[in-house]
C-alpha cells in the first residue's frame, strides 16, 4: 500500500506496468516527460544516470524499465520530491532509483564533475514573467518558468555533471532551439540528435527533443518527426505504443 495525501491519486504507467503518484494541484506529468524518457540514450548495465528537474519521478521511473544502472533524480520542490519518493517505494525500485531534494545548481558540487554517463532534464520552458503574470499556483510557476533556474544554469549543470563522451538529453520548446544549441556549444556539449514533435501532420512542432555529447564532434542528425494525433484526433500508432505498449498500438 501507499500513503496518499489530499487530492493525490495513484495512476498507471501502462506501457511500463508501473504506478505513479500524481496531484492535479501540484503536478501531473506531461507527454513531454514520457517522450524524453524514450528518446534519451540509456546504457544497459554499466554507468550512472541523473535526471534533473525530476518532478514526481516520471522520468526515472520510465528509465528504470530501459536500464539496470543506478538512476538519480533531483527535485527542488519538497512536495514533488516526497511524491516521487513514495512512487519509487511503491514500485520497489529503491535499489535502482535514488531521489535527492535539492537544487540542480548544487549537484556538481555534491557529486563532483564528470560523474555521470547520461544526464536528462525536462526543465522549465519559459523565461520568468513579471510577478503578476506568473501562475498563482507556486508549484506550476516553478515547474514552467525559469524562476529557480535559467536555461543556461540547466545546461551548465548538465555539462559539469556529465562525463567526457557522455550524453545530455533535454525536452523543450522549438522556440528555444537556437538558445539550446548555442548554450550547449558554449559549455562543451555538441548537439548530435534532434527530433521535433508535432500535434498532428500539417501543424507546427510544439516540442523539441535534443541530445548532445560532451566533447563530441559536429555531426547533427535530424530524426523523423513524431506526430501525436492522426486526422481523427486519436493518438498516432507511435504515441499509442509509447503510452500503452505495443499490444495496444496495433
Amino acid at each position: 500500500m501507499v500513503q496518499l495525501y489530499g487530492d493525490e491519486r495513484l495512476d498507471y504507467l501502462l506501457a511500463e506496468d508501473l504506478r505513479i503518484i500524481q496531484s492535479p494541484t501540484v503536478f501531473s506529468f506531461s507527454l513531454d516527460a514520457v517522450l524524453l524518457s524514450r528518446f534519451a540514450y540509456m546504457p544497459i548495465r554499466k554507468g550512472k544516470v541523473i535526471d534533473l528537474c525530476t518532478g514526481n519521478g516520471i522520468v526515472p521511473l520510465i528509465l528504470s524499465t530501459r536500464t539496470h544502472v543506478k538512476i538519480t533524480g533531483v527535485e527542488i520542490q519538497e512536495r514533488l520530491y516526497e511524491m516521487a519518493k513514495r512512487s519509487v517505494q511503491y514500485n520497489h525500485l529503491e535499489e535502482q532509483i535514488e531521489l535527492i531534494h535539492g537544487d540542480l545548481k548544487d549537484m556538481p558540487k555534491k557529486f563532483g564533475n564528470d560523474k555521470f554517463d547520461v544526464v536528462t532534464c525536462n526543465p522549465p520552458y519559459f523565461t520568468t514573467p513579471v510577478k503578476d503574470k506568473q501562475n498563482v499556483n507556486e508549484h506550476f510557476a516553478i515547474a514552467r518558468h525559469e524562476i529557480l533556474c535559467s536555461l543556461e544554469e540547466v545546461i551548465l549543470a548538465c555539462s559539469e555533471l556529465v562525463k567526457h563522451g557522455g550524453k545530455v538529453s533535454l525536452v523543450h520548446r522549438p522556440g528555444r532551439f537556437v538558445d539550446i544549441v548555442t548554450l550547449m556549444r558554449k559549455y562543451g556539449i555538441e548537439p548530435k540528435r534532434v527530433q521535433f514533435v508535432h500535434p498532428k501532420l500539417g501543424k507546427e512542432a510544439n516540442t523539441l527533443l535534443i541530445e548532445g555529447i560532451k566533447g563530441g564532434k559536429a555531426d547533427l542528425k535530424m530524426l523523423s518527426p513524431i506526430y501525436v494525433y492522426n486526422e481523427e484526433n486519436e493518438y498516432s500508432p507511435e504515441i499509442r505504443s509509447i503510452l500503452y505498449g505495443d499490444r495496444d498500438s496495433e
